[in-house]
């Protein structure tokens, strides 16, 4: 064993000794959603096929782009796109414990936001990793999957209080698209309809203001939290600032790539950048919609699908500036907007303390898995 390595009840030895590379070349223009057998993407299960590329239980790894790293746990029978590399485990190990093995190495961390990321098993598979036990990982996953299912639970609690606010806002308003009662605006009358200022690689230092890209404002409007460990110069930043290119209080950032039309807004303690061209800026004006009638609107399916017909691009869809901009809304009076607002602000007390909850069994978590995995 080596002698930086902590001493523990087991031996050290390369991720590529406990599982090996299964085949992932599906693309997603090859699914045709004609058979029983799951496809799963970065997210989850994305479609079915006819057949299957791995028989067992697997983890599969997102390789590159947009959430390279992040593991999921795949039932036997299904296959994996090709930004995905499937992990088949050996005799050695259970599927699970490769999962929070695999996991707690943290796989997606130290990439710079000017370049599309690329992780490979030939580099990753030679890294040490600990090897414990059949009953020792038994042990292992009973106790980080109980974490986990905990977890669940409380973020199923955070989508039924989504649920309700969403069944509030229909009941106010109507549906946004075809059974709204009030005279439609376009967002451009509404907000200015803009971008950040491009950053680039040679803009980025050390420390100082945090650059986020879309992952991390996803990560933003999920947990109220993120990291990008990307960061422009203070004197940047002011200078950005001097010249009105950083989002004041109650603007929106809306993304425009990947899941278009998640909205956050901006709180006055916040203090960041933002990657241009991925993420949209409603700048507000006095015509503004209060912010909480404006993401419920968002947030609506209908609306939703309407803004992913209107979009731009055929194989991968973007919501352009002008995209965006001419998307209509409702305008209801400006007391029902007040009134729904307050019904949110009492919801969001709840989602609150959910949320905490939730953080606190992260932070067991992780705590749990660097003490497993080192």
């Amino acid at each position: 064993m080596s002698a930086n390595k902590p001493p523990f009840d087991g031996e050290w030895v390369r991720l590529n000794q406990l599982c090996m590379k299964g085949r992932s070349a599906l693309r997603q223009k090859d699914l045709i959603d004609d058979g029983p057998y799951a496809v799963y993407g970065a997210s989850g299960i994305i479609g079915s096929m006819s057949t299957f590329q791995n028989s067992a239980r697997y983890v599969a790894v997102v390789k590159d782009g947009a959430g390279v790293g992040r593991v999921n746990l795949c039932s036997a029978r299904t296959s994996v796109l090709g930004t995905m590399q499937a992990l088949i485990p050996t005799e050695m190990v259970l599927p699970e414990y490769l999962l929070h093995l695999i996991r707690a190495m943290r796989l997606g961390d130290g990439f710079s936001g000017s370049t599309i990321p690329h992780i490979y098993f030939k580099d990753y598979g030679q890294r040490l990793v600990r090897y414990v036990s059949m009953a020792d990982q038994e042990r292992i996953v009973g106790t980080l999957g109980s974490i986990e299912d905990q977890i669940d639970i409380l973020h199923q609690q955070k989508e039924r209080l989504d649920t309700l606010v969403k069944s509030r806002f229909v009941e106010m308003f109507g549906d946004p698209i075809d059974g709204s009662l009030w005279v439609k605006s376009r967002l451009s009358e509404l907000y200015e309809v803009k971008s950040s200022k491009r950053i680039y690689a040679r803009d980025q230092v050390d420390e100082g203001v945090p650059f986020l890209r879309l992952a991390d404002i996803g990560a933003l409007i999920d947990s109220g939290t993120a990291n990008s460990g990307l960061f422009i110069s203070e004197e940047h930043f002011e200078g950005l600032k001097a010249k009105g290119q950083v989002p004041a209080p109650g603007d929106v950032l809306v993304t425009a790539r990947g899941t278009l039309g998640r909205c956050y807004v901006i709180k006055s303690d916040d203090r960041f950048y933002f990657q241009d061209g991925m993420i949209t800026w409603l700048a507000a004006s006095e015509d503004c919609l209060l912010s909480d009638y404006l993401l419920a609107v968002f947030n609506n399916s209908h609306f939703n699908e309407e803004l992913n017909r209107n979009c731009s691009g055929t194989t991968v869809k973007y919501l352009s500036i002008s995209d965006l901009a001419n998307m209509t809304v409702p305008v209801p009076p400006f007391a029902l907007q007040q009134e729904f607002a307050s019904f949110v602000a009492e919801v969001d007390k709840s989602r609150f303390i959910v949320q905490q909850k939730i953080e606190k069994l992260q932070t067991l978590y992780d705590s749990l898995a660097q003490e497993y995995f080192g």
